[in-house]
């Protein structure tokens, strides 16, 4: 049978039972790597403009200017501040708290999901190998009902075990090596974002206690 010439769902059939769980595996990684690309699509912003902004509204004592805008924008780091900036008037403790406890709940929004990815991207292999074996496990029944009736064993016999061996190992891996490679970049992008948001939050408590 010429792979080249099988269509994906003949392949997939071939691959045996354990197919199934690594296609679940896929499916789940491409929702929750979409989720997270359109996540973090929505809540990008020049953290520096909207920074400055805020900034010019409190010095001019404009509490109430630098609170809408602050509402108007949908981001982790415009939260995070306007937490601060409803304690301007308080001490600099008080203000890093709120600060804190803003960010307690934005950082666990932003790294939602980011660990399953990473379980898939760490079972998919597994059940590639797991494939394997049950496809091995299948040869060497073979190997023993020829042997018990006296059939000799031909490699055409073999081959179905080892063809479903082979295939659920490439798909485990088809899966696990491009979601580890965006798990890293999200987690990457992630952590940037969290430092942009501890810069823009050192910042402003700083302005606030001159």
């Amino acid at each position: 049978m010429d792979l080249w010439k099988m269509s994906l769902w003949q392949i997939f059939l071939a691959g045996g039972p354990v197919m199934w769980p690594i296609l679940l595996c896929s499916i789940f990684a491409l929702a929750i790597i979409l989720e997270k690309f359109w996540h973090m699509h929505k809540i990008r912003i020049d953290t520096q403009e909207f920074l400055s902004s805020i900034l010019e509204k409190m010095k001019r004592h404009q509490v109430k200017e630098a609170l809408e805008i602050c509402e108007k924008t949908k981001s982790p780091i415009s939260h995070i501040l306007k937490a601060g900036i409803l304690k301007y008037d308080r001490t600099r403790p008080q203000i890093k708290e709120a600060i804190q406890d803003a960010s307690l709940y934005e950082i666990p929004r932003l790294e939602k999901n980011l660990s399953m990815l990473a379980t898939i991207a760490h079972i998919s292999p597994l059940l590639g190998l797991l494939g394997t074996v049950t496809g091995m496990v299948r040869c060497f029944q073979t190997i023993q009902a020829k042997a018990t009736s006296f059939h000799p064993v031909s490699p055409g016999d073999l081959a179905g075990g080892i063809w479903e061996a082979l295939l659920t190992t490439v798909a485990g891996l088809i899966v696990a090596i491009p979601t580890f490679i965006i798990y890293n970049y999200l987690v990457s992008r992630i952590n940037n974002f969290i430092l942009e948001m501890e810069k823009a939050s050192t910042e402003l408590v700083n302005f606030l206690t001159e």
